[in-house]
């Protein structure tokens, strides 16, 4: 298929709806400004993203591009305050079927006030609040010593630390066809001939964990058959399930409970709000937060298994547990 590495390559990725280059050793040893040779450590050592074919190594390139974004520090925080608006709240970041419906709920709730959401995955909604550009971002990033969520991305990312309020607690796993018909158990079966996965972008905290139950199995991702098809949102992993594109995805419980798929378990996850602390106090962040520890939402999170919302709306700290949270103060009792 490939003749040759010096010609340029396209292919199709129906996930993302565009045709993407591919980039051999060389190209991409141009593409980043280094020698051929650390182009193979940052493949080892670096996670960057390569497919083998042939046995020679190929490089979409929105994904290198991606790879480079996904790592780079430092980077600028925007000057500008967040534009003043009335009633506007703005939220940015991991996406969450839960969180759509509250987002329903709060503005069905508060007719004077409107909430927006921006699907950036986690580590893009951390950056837009370093800029400015939100009040608040979800995120499930897991900690390097796998014993916490999102301090240690926002210590890395942010200049000042925010304010941590859990949103819910999810299980995460692998979404698979009804009634599981490749008998996947773990992610060292995706190894097997002619499965086909689905993918969820590098700036989520889904791939993050996907990417480590892979490396814990002792596989690549360039091992994997669409390993580089990448989606938007939990439901499109869901879908892809089931309409056949895939056999198999990395996403939360509630999305195979809704479509009638099956779920293999890996973690219950943490699913974060991090708010910038000059906006913490404002009005419409209060109502929001206030709205999750009511009936109303918390019957939204019942509806579905794999949900836990008895933390919704408590603050965390670094180094808590779940039984150690303490509850979020509400802007009333501030000004009492």
């Amino acid at each position: 298929m490939h003749k040759a590495l010096n010609q340029t390559v396209l292919f199709k990725d129906w996930s993302i709806g565009s045709v993407s280059k591919l980039l051999s050793t060389k190209e991409v040893a141009r593409h980043l400004s280094v020698n051929e040779k650390m182009v193979y450590a940052l493949i080892s050592e670096k996670g960057l993203p390569a497919s083998k074919v042939t046995g020679k190594w190929l490089f979409p390139e929105y994904l290198v591009d991606q790879w480079v974004e996904a790592n780079t520090i430092n980077l600028p925080t925007h000057r500008e305050a967040m534009p003043a608006a009335d009633g506007l709240l703005i939220i940015a970041g991991s996406n969450d079927p839960l969180l759509e419906q509250a987002i329903d709920l709060y503005n069905s709730s508060f007719p004077e006030n409107l909430a927006v959401f921006g699907n950036l995955g986690s580590l893009g909604g951390i950056r837009s609040l370093k800029q400015g550009r939100c009040h608040m971002a979800t995120s499930h990033m897991i900690q390097k010593a796998d014993d916490d969520y999102n301090f240690e991305i926002a210590e890395q990312q942010l200049q000042t630390a925010p304010v941590v309020v859990s949103f819910c607690r999810r299980n995460q796993g692998l979404i698979v066809a009804k009634g599981n018909p490749r008998h996947l158990h773990a992610a060292g079966d995706l190894a097997q001939p002619g499965l086909r996965i689905v993918n969820r972008g590098l700036n989520t905290g889904t791939r993050q964990l996907f990417d480590r139950e892979l490396k814990a199995a002792g596989i690549k991702g360039s091992q994997l058959n669409g390993y580089e098809n990448e989606v938007q949102r939990h439901l499109d992993i869901g879908l892809a399930v089931l309409c056949g594109r895939a056999d198999a995805g990395p996403g939360i419980e509630p999305v195979a409970e809704q479509l009638g798929l099956d779920f293999i378990p890996w973690r219950w996850e943490r699913y974060d709000l991090l708010i910038r602390k000059d906006h913490f106090f404002s009005p419409t962040v209060q109502r929001f937060l206030c709205l999750l520890q009511e009936k109303p939402f918390q019957q939204l999170g019942s509806i579905y298994r794999g949900y836990d919302t008895q933390v919704s709306g408590k603050m965390r700290f670094a180094h808590s547990h779940d039984n150690d949270i303490r509850k979020t103060t509400s802007l009333q009792s501030e000004e009492a």
